[in-house]
């Protein structure tokens, strides 16, 4: 696992947003199906409690990209451009 303690695919590479939301969905449906034994349901809860996690932790990166990119396209400036004289 990661040093962050975040469940990974098994490449060993951080799971991806999408992914991880799969996943949750699945452990979802499987808990709502009332088929589980109280030990399954419990481990399941676990595991989708650190898919939040991964899935909270993926979007925050994706506002901070964003609002970076804003802020670089506040600070850029456009200047007119000089057309050469005497036709095009």
């Amino acid at each position: 696992m990661s040093s962050s303690n975040e469940p990974e695919q098994p490449n060993n590479e951080p799971l991806a947003f999408e992914a991880a939301l799969d996943q949750l969905e699945a452990l979802v449906n499987a808990m709502e199906a009332g088929e589980l034994p109280l030990s399954e349901l419990v481990a399941k809860y676990e595991a989708g409690s650190k898919l939040v996690k991964v899935c909270e932790a993926r979007l925050k990166d994706a506002e901070l990209k964003i609002e970076k990119l804003r802020e670089d396209a506040d600070n850029v400036t456009f200047e007119p451009m000089q057309l050469p004289q005497g036709g095009e």
